[in-house]
């Protein structure tokens, strides 16, 4: 099973599922013992960030750190005002949520020369089955964009393909060779699997690293 540093940055393709693998990272962790702050650097995308579920953060006494403008109508991009605290925390357990595409990482970049002083994990998620990485290629330009953007490099990759409400375990399967061939070709090592929690059972017995998630994101009309 992966294990999980102290300093964890989750970026990926608009709708590739990375806050909702930050908001699971950050309860998990929070449940087994460690004291979590979740950043969410998504200041591009107004819809899904995580700063927009704050009942399933504060439930489970996890610390948020978000934009400025999170939850009002100016939905500015304006970095949170506290955000470097996070270099000062060696008690707690760092999970960024960052905006998609090299758009939204160009906010971590404001940060990097910091982050680069750390031990940190970047965690590039990737979903076969969204529009502009349906190929390891197309997911692999899309890194080099990200990481241009950010000034850092990634050191896993987490395969997180679904169709939404309607994943199957076949669905999962079949995206796991194009998650390994990403992998591959980025030199970097294929963390885990992502599955939703009603069907990790399944696709365990298939003998793959998985890592079951809750679906706290849905879409308007899974709601």
């Amino acid at each position: 099973m992966f294990q999980f540093g102290q300093f964890i940055i989750v970026c990926g393709h608009y709708g590739c599922g990375k806050t909702n693998l930050s908001l699971n990272l950050a309860v998990n962790l929070q449940k087994a013992g460690r004291k979590v702050t979740l950043v969410d650097l998504d200041l591009v995308n107004p819809y899904f960030r995580s700063s927009d579920f704050q009942e399933v953060i504060y439930s489970n006494q996890i610390e948020l750190i978000a934009p400025v403008f999170a939850h009002s109508n100016l939905d500015l991009p304006a970095l949170p005002v506290d955000l470097h605290r996070i270099f000062n925390m060696p008690d707690r357990t760092v999970i960024i949520d960052v905006g998609g595409d090299d758009a939204g990482a160009t906010a971590l970049g404001s940060i990097s020369q910091s982050i680069q002083q750390l031990s940190y994990q970047m965690l590039y998620v990737v979903n076969r089955y969204r529009a502009l990485t349906q190929t390891s290629e197309e997911a692999c330009a899309l890194l080099k964009e990200i990481e241009s953007a950010c000034r850092l490099t990634a050191t896993g990759v987490v395969n997180n393909s679904h169709l939404q409400a309607e994943t199957t375990v076949d669905d999962i399967l079949q995206g796991i060779p194009f998650a390994q061939k990403t992998a591959e070709l980025l030199n970097l090592p294929l963390a885990f699997t992502t599955v939703p929690a009603f069907l990790a059972d399944m696709v365990k017995e298939a003998g793959e690293n998985v890592y079951p998630v809750e679906i706290y994101v849905k879409p308007p009309w899974e709601q």
